[in-house]
């Protein structure tokens, strides 16, 4: 059956420019930290990485409701809300500096360079860390709730646009926007914060997703409802309705499902497995990029620009991880699960090249740059397809429910690695630690390194002893 209307590419394309604000949001803070907030805050890597991890479960606690929350609000008012949120914590982080000067010194009207004047003449470096990280995480705990929704949105609505052989390249494709995002981000927030200052940084990018959400009020209705959406291409994105057990009147039927009778489901699982086991390893590279350029190589912000636009530019390879399954089912006749599972294992071996990131980054930093890129194109190829996995098994009304257990369990996973590699990198550097001929902070990255390169192998064994073939679900 031939593709007939083009609309669904429309909405795939709003998909791909939320995903890249997402990212755009949340990578702010690790390109302004160093350069701009220690010497303001005095923070330490132990400050960063608990900002860094309680985020990570905020967005895991934020996840798990996220999912409820969009089958609740339905996807357009679901995805408007979480959008909005994410763009007012991203704004809120300006602020800090100015609430911490207040709160201190009880000057609250200074502005930007006024507080950073106040600050200075605090003598008692320890309050200035503690008032400002706490404040930093509560904006980082608004970002974190609204950004949790992007995800279970964009999979329901990926899920309502597109039949199950072609989820994974559109799936694929907005996920890019996780790269894109991160490819924009050391380009545009350095220089920004180095014209008119780290909080100019996250206004500007903050304002972004308001702009976004015009877009989608106005594009976004449901396929069957949309006027724009022709007769032939419904029936294209319709088609695995009549080799569906159950139907979508069925299911209408049926109600909103049990959050917790998700969890009977070793599909559910094998999902949350998969994120727990590989999620964390993102949001390192993602987190952690920067401080590591800065710390083992001296870079600072600007100078660090385009070895990561490089990085993520590599990170873009990952569109074949929507195409790879996509072929195996319709040359190679499998069905989709086996397609993806077997395209995730090849995915999986990719990121043992981590190991090598630290030995051969002796010689120069580009290796690891160009190794930590593929590792990161290997992620998101990976991404792509295990996201996947939920609308291959599950029936539309739970995707976003379990899309946000999966996701809460990356968070959890996303927040013990980030919060452990900070007190790591700080042990590492003041005791100058050693291991496997490395010393102080490089032994610290070479651990993580290696911790991350095998994460993906044990994910993929896990998942496939959960559920070895092919069963969807048609008993909710």
């Amino acid at each position: 059956m031939q593709p007939k209307g083009n609309y669904r590419w429309v909405i795939i394309t709003l998909l791909f420019f939320a995903t890249t604000i997402n990212y755009l949001d949340r990578q702010v803070l690790s390109l302004t930290w160093k350069d701009y907030l220690v010497p303001e805050f005095h923070w330490t890597n132990a400050d960063y990485g608990n900002i860094a991890a309680l985020f990570s479960i905020f967005y895991a606690v934020g996840m798990l409701f996220a999912g409820r929350f969009v089958d609740w609000m339905d996807t357009r008012k679901g995805f408007a809300w979480a959008i909005g949120l994410w763009s007012v914590g991203a704004c809120l982080h300006a602020f800090c500096g100015i609430a911490t000067s207040g709160i201190i010194t009880g000057k609250w009207l200074v502005g930007f360079e006024g507080a950073k004047s106040t600050l200075k003449s605090v003598q008692d470096a320890g309050t200035i860390i503690s008032v400002s990280v706490s404040l930093f995480i509560f904006a980082r705990f608004v970002l974190a709730i609204g950004e949790s929704g992007n995800f279970p949105a964009s999979i329901k609505t990926t899920a309502e646009y597109f039949p199950k052989k072609d989820r994974a390249f559109a799936t694929s494709i907005f996920n890019a926007g996780a790269t894109v995002g991160a490819l924009g981000a050391p380009v545009t927030v350095p220089y920004i914060a180095k014209a008119w200052g780290w909080e100019m940084a996250f206004i500007i990018i903050g304002l972004l997703g308001f702009i976004w959400m015009g877009f989608w009020i106005f594009l976004y209705n449901k396929p069957e409802r949309h006027p724009r959406v022709s007769a032939a291409e419904l029936a294209y994105i319709q088609q695995d309705i009549i080799n569906e057990s159950a139907t979508a009147t069925a299911e209408a039927k049926t109600g909103k499902i049990s959050f917790f009778a998700c969890f009977k489901y070793r599909q559910t699982w094998a999902f949350a497995v998969g994120k727990f086991m590989t999620d964390g390893v993102w949001w390192f590279y993602l987190f952690w990029a920067p401080a590591y350029l800065s710390s083992v190589y001296h870079m600072n912000s600007t100078q660090s620009a385009l070895p990561l636009f490089v990085l993520y530019l590599i990170t873009l390879v990952s569109i074949i991880g929507g195409w790879l399954p996509t072929y195996f089912v319709n040359k190679k006749k499998m069905n989709p699960y086996a397609g993806r599972m077997k395209a995730m294992l090849i995915f999986a071996f990719f990121p043992l090249l981590a190991m090598l990131a630290q030995p051969l980054g002796e010689t120069s930093y580009w290796i690891p740059v160009i190794i930590i890129g593929i590792a990161g194109a290997a992620h998101q190829a990976w991404s792509a397809n295990i996201f996947s996995t939920v609308g291959d098994m599950f029936p539309k009304k739970a995707i976003a429910t379990v899309t946000g257990i999966g996701g809460m369990a990356g968070g959890i996973s996303s927040y013990i690695i980030n919060k452990n590699s900070g007190r790591l990198f700080d042990y590492a550097k003041e005791t100058n630690m050693t291991f496997m001929g490395f010393s102080g902070e490089k032994a610290g990255y070479f651990i993580i390194f290696c911790i991350c390169s095998i994460a993906y192998l044990i994910a993929w064994a896990l998942m496939k002893s959960l559920v070895p073939k092919y069963k969807p679900i048609t008993d909710l």
